[in-house]
């Protein structure tokens, strides 16, 4: 008895995902509510979870297909798993986004290979059940592949048409990859924000002398108490939170032809995730203290990198901060988030020349960047916020007393 895997509910206003990943293959053991495939949204990824027990069946649906909601992508067959259930059933055929490269001949069907890693096999003629694979569910890679290529002679297969394969050059190559479905939101809704925004962006640099010593010096006791450590976007968003309530429109945006003002801020942070930055929200940052900062980001990291932020968690944000500092960046100008109206870009620090009091003097110094939409958000406000973040990160006493 076969049971339909479908593509569920994937919140709010999202119709269509595509599939990233297969988790389980035709007869893999799968138990109920267990991930079995990977789905890639316009902002995360969400797995998809067996709804009964058994063994996995055919593979309706293949790997950078677009869904819908509700469509059909897999099977799962009642029993414990056969040798039978490892080639795809008959009634099911294999949707394919786009044409596949013709499979090596006998290649058995649990052995489940990329675009990428299938196209590395097939100009090497190797063998792939002879390769041990290292990714996930001992999934072979193009690393794998390649490493069996410089190891010396791998088991051939003949294949089942002439693939015509141009001489491999030491100097000259090419792989064209599909887009990640997040990769293509994220360049059209940067493209959108250039064409609706007038955008532009304003400097300043920041003295980080004070609050690196505060961090130097009370690091250790601050992990010891609250279990996190204490970076430096804890006391930049306090400080953001400040400049904001005291420049409202920064934390505005536009409706129509309406003015939205927030007494409120919710503060998108940008974090590294294996598809590409994802800006998940600290919800009431102006509520929280700095170690509840510190311990919201660091988790948004780390969900970040396993892939389970879920689509609540990037919803919504009335102002981001970006740090491209943590790759090195020394000056960037950030592009808006719409519906949000300003962005603030934080980066490298790095010892330069300052004066103080007549004398040139060398101190950690960080450029700051903030872009913002000039339809709603004046030159004056601009610096003004800028100029109030600057002043709490080189004075943090500030940030305690709300001046």
């Amino acid at each position: 008895m076969s049971t339909e895997v479908v593509v569920p509910t994937l919140g709010e206003s999202i119709a269509e995902a595509t599939l990233g990943q297969w988790l389980k293959q035709p007869g893999d053991a799968v138990a109920a509510d267990e991930a079995i495939a990977s789905l890639e949204t316009d902002k995360v990824a969400v797995e998809v979870t067996a709804p009964v027990a058994g063994f996995m069946g055919a593979h309706v649906v293949t790997e950078g297909t677009t869904v819908n909601v509700g469509a059909v992508i897999g099977l799962i067959e009642s029993g414990s798993g056969t040798a039978a259930a490892l080639k795809p059933a008959a009634a099911a055929p294999v949707v394919s986004a786009a044409p596949v490269v013709e499979a090596v001949v006998d290649d058995p069907g649990d052995l489940t290979l990329s675009p990428s890693v299938r196209r590395v096999v097939l100009e090497h003629g190797l063998d792939p059940t002879k390769i041990k694979g290292t990714g996930k569910d001992g999934r072979l890679t193009k690393d794998d592949v390649m490493a069996a290529v410089a190891a010396g002679p791998v088991t051939t297969k003949a294949v089942a048409a002439p693939v015509a394969v141009a001489a491999p050059t030491a100097a000259r190559g090419e792989e064209r990859v599909r887009m990640t479905r997040l990769r293509q939101t994220v360049a059209k809704r940067l493209k959108e924000a250039q064409n609706t925004a007038a955008m532009l962006t304003t400097f300043n640099d920041v003295d980080m002398t004070e609050v690196m010593a505060a961090r130097t010096k009370y690091k250790d006791l601050f992990e010891k108490k609250h279990g996190v450590r204490l970076g430096f976007m804890g006391f930049f968003t306090k400080a953001v939170c400040m400049a904001l309530k005291d420049i409202p429109s920064v934390n505005a945006s536009i409706e129509g032809d309406e003015i939205v003002y927030r007494n409120y801020a919710d503060i998108s942070v940008a974090v590294s995730a294996p598809n590409g930055l994802v800006v998940p929200v600290i919800r009431d940052a102006q509520e929280l203290s700095v170690a509840n900062i510190e311990r919201t980001i660091g988790d948004f990291g780390k969900r970040a990198k396993d892939g389970t932020l879920t689509m609540e968690d990037m919803k919504g944000g009335t102002f981001t901060i970006s740090n491209g500092g943590v790759f090195g960046s020394l000056m960037s100008t950030p592009i808006i988030n719409p519906p949000q109206s300003a962005v603030l870009g934080l980066h490298r620090i790095e010892d330069r020349p300052v004066v103080r009091d007549g004398q040139i003097v060398i101190r950690p110094m960080m450029y700051l960047a903030l872009s913002y939409d000039h339809r709603l958000i004046d030159g004056r406000e601009a610096v003004t916020f800028l100029v109030a973040v600057k002043n709490a990160i080189e004075d943090p006493t500030r940030l305690l007393i709300d001046l």
